[in-house]
């Protein structure tokens, strides 16, 4: 169990994480400050920076939440269930809990300044690897020595990423399906090939 001082310090960052989506939201990268972030989430300038180093980095940060709770729920999966079928059920999981759309839609603005790219890029490769890790500790496998855990970490964060973006920019998309549901024929399809 996570002791209190964790539980505090991850409040604290999600507070901050939280305070700098929404107000960048509310008046664009440019249009605020790191003192306005620490405000908002009442804690003092030297706090902010024992947790970020930038308000790009902070505003990223509920991706960073997000993905090290998908990696472990994933490895707490039962370890006889194939890779897939757990990444699926662990999408189930975590996306009801854990993802807004709404608020994703907005970040997914936010996320074209060129000044949080770099911090978008790294986030992504910090989970991509964290997932690496995660699949191949399922499989028992060197990820120095096969392939296998990388191309499926890879090949299933590009596939939600890619389900997102279609259903949020397909009109309609979000009366007919969730992206949870979306997200979940895409792994069906992964193991069979991609076939039609």
């Amino acid at each position: 169990m996570t002791g209190l001082r964790e539980r505090k310090k991850a409040a604290t960052r999600e507070a901050l994480g939280d305070a700098a989506w929404s107000l960048c939201v509310e008046r664009g990268l440019d249009g605020v400050t790191v003192e306005q972030i620490a405000r908002a989430a009442g804690v003092s300038l030297r706090t902010f920076f024992n947790y970020f180093s930038s308000k790009e980095e902070a505003v990223v940060a509920g991706d960073t939440v997000t993905a090290l709770a998908f990696v472990r729920e994933f490895a707490a999966r039962p370890p006889d269930e194939p890779v897939l079928v757990a990444l699926k059920a662990t999408l189930q999981t975590i996306y009801p809990r854990y993802v807004d759309f709404d608020r994703l839609r907005q970040l997914r603005e936010l996320r074209q300044h060129p000044a949080l790219l770099p911090h978008v890029f790294a986030a992504y490769s910090a989970r991509e690897q964290a997932l690496t890790a995660a699949i191949a500790h399922r499989c028992g496998a060197d990820p120095l020595e096969d392939p296998y855990p990388a191309v499926a970490a890879s090949s299933f964060l590009a596939s939600m990423r890619a389900v997102v973006h279609w259903w949020l920019n397909t009109p309609g998309a979000s009366e007919k399906y969730t992206a949870t549901e979306l997200v979940g024929r895409m792994i069906d399809q992964l193991g069979e090939g991609f076939t039609r």
